[in-house]
């Protein structure tokens, strides 16, 4: 922090320009997360934060832009059916690289590092967080260092959204020359010292502190515009908001909704909400009693004024949900799910499961208590202040909450690293979910998807979900697809492996001399070679 509070002293701009901020440090953008990361390593990473870090760095095949336009970056084409890149029957895709793209140490960039991390992400000895997609590729050709053809097992529609593109788990290409020599890259030097094609070089990490970058000046799309990036990790956002008062950080990634009334206040800071695929909802475990009853994971749904929680909680900044897909996406299904209070409905169920009030209004079943462990994440001011009004709600109906807070990392760390959702050590969890441009949640839904195999932490399995994600996942045409997810959302709804509280709105604040950010909802850092200050 002394070296921010240095820079903020540098003042001024070149050539004395009186448009910028006294404060503004030209060419030198300061950021700050209220949260830390475990690696540098895109195909590695489990949260949002590492996704952010990692993509100053590194480049996907395809980008989104706000407007929901690809955009090509290591590819030179976007693959569609219209122009030959997807085949009829939509069982191959042909991606056409570009040619003049380097390594920052100077290697160039080929087809076989796009083959290599294809088969890093399959390697059995590398703990990736999931291989959903990439493990319907039967084989990848490379018939010349500037061609990848994928041929399928069977049609994937979200393809293109997928892979090495902003899906919910986005990966980007590692590079074959640095990492091919090793047998898993679990824990290889690179994974905290990385070399990208990005536009920006790492320069260093001090661990539990800052990431520090420096601008790529060959970098193949355009010289970036910043000469240097920090980022800077503080665990407490009031610390943070402190800092923009000060005028030490420019940029604030996702601050939570509780402290978006103190944001609006501050001079010279201006504040976006980003429209993105996500949710917050309270997740079950469905192989943990008393929630593997679904009557009682309905009742917990029923018994919660979704729209109350949002105006406590949220300050307008979130919309309140039905089910996981928000109301702006094409797959968006208005007849499922529900956002009202019904607390007679939920009285009648737990009746019905057996749990009858006792002398002080919790229920009881068998001498035992109707008793419901909540995770939340402990280093979270919006979980913290979440879960005070649901568990109040909770108990009009008769739930016993039991609150168990984890810090942001460990909860949902990987099952390997003893992550409490992936470990499955938990009832029930205040989750949050940033998912990627296409409509698909399979990873979430489907039964082969349980960790380590995907992100289905609830351990939901459904025949019937499987057949709707099939249809939803092997069909191209949106009729055909938006036909399925009205199923999904219909079935997520009748066996309530989640109740979906809101639908979050991405908050992003900045320092009004930060200009060219146009967060997509996914990874802000898309288009960091266009940024300046």
């Amino acid at each position: 922090m002394a070296f921010l509070a240095a820079c903020t002293r540098a003042g001024g701009s070149p050539g004395g320009a009186s448009s910028r901020h006294p404060w503004t440090v030209p060419g030198t953008l300061r950021i700050a997360l209220a949260g830390n990361i475990k690696t540098l390593n895109p195909i590695l990473s489990t949260q949002t934060f590492e996704a952010i870090a990692e993509t100053f760095i590194f480049d996907p095949l395809i980008a989104t832009d706000p407007e929901g336009r690809d955009h090509p970056i290591l590819a030179r084409i976007v693959p569609t059916l219209e122009n030959g890149g997807i085949s009829q029957d939509g069982l191959t895709i042909v991606y056409h690289l570009r040619r003049n793209v380097r390594w920052h140490d100077g290697a160039p960039f080929t087809s076989r590092d796009v083959a290599f991390t294809l088969a890093a992400i399959m390697n059995p000895n590398t703990a990736v967080s999931t291989r959903h997609g990439y493990d319907d590729i039967a084989r990848v050709a490379t018939p010349d260092a500037y061609s990848v053809v994928l041929h399928l097992k069977k049609p994937f529609a979200p393809a293109i959204h997928t892979f090495f593109a902003h899906s919910d788990s986005p990966y980007m290409i590692l590079p074959a020359h640095v990492l091919a020599r090793y047998k898993s890259l679990d824990r290889v030097p690179f994974n905290g010292a990385p070399i990208g094609t990005g536009p920006f070089k790492f320069v260093r990490w001090s661990r539990g502190d800052r990431v520090e970058y420096a601008a790529n000046d060959s970098y193949f799309l355009r010289k970036p515009k910043l000469r240097r990036v920090m980022l800077s990790f503080v665990q407490d956002e009031n610390s943070i908001i402190n800092q923009f008062r000060a005028h030490d950080v420019d940029w604030f990634v996702e601050p939570t909704p509780r402290v978006y009334p103190q944001l609006s206040g501050i001079a010279g800071i201006k504040t976006l909400l980003v429209s993105f695929n996500g949710f917050e909802a309270i997740q079950f475990n469905l192989k943990a009693p008393p929630v593997d009853d679904v009557r009682v994971r309905r009742a917990v749904g029923l018994a919660i004024d979704k729209q109350k929680v949002v105006d406590q909680v949220t300050f307008g900044t979130t919309l309140p949900a039905t089910e996981d897909l928000p109301s702006f996406m094409w797959a968006y299904d208005a007849s499922a799910g529900t956002i009202k209070r019904n607390l007679s409905e939920a009285r009648r169920l737990l009746d019905e499961a057996g749990w009858k009030p006792g002398p002080d209004g919790i229920r009881q079943r068998d001498g035992k208590r109707l008793t419901l462990g909540f995770a939340f994440r402990s280093d979270s001011l919006t979980d913290r202040t979440d879960i005070a009004p649901i568990a109040a709600m909770l108990r009009d109906a008769g739930i016993e909450p039991e609150l168990k807070g984890y810090n942001t990392t460990l909860l949902y760390a990987a099952a390997g690293a003893g992550g409490i959702l992936a470990s499955g050590n938990f009832q029930a969890s205040l989750t949050g979910w940033f998912a990627g441009v296409d409509p698909d949640d399979s990873t979430q839904l489907l039964c082969d998807q349980v960790p380590p195999h995907g992100w289905n932490w609830s351990r939901y399995c459904n025949s019937k979900m499987d057949e709707a994600q099939r249809i939803a996942l092997t069909h191209y045409d949106l009729p055909t697809r938006k036909r399925a997810y009205a199923s999904v959302e219909t079935l997520l709804a009748d066996d309530a492996p989640f109740i979906f509280l809101w639908w979050p709105r991405q908050i992003e604040a900045i320092n009004d001399d930060f200009k060219n950010f146009r967060p997509n909802g996914i990874v802000e850092s898309w288009n960091a070679y266009e940024w300046s200050i």
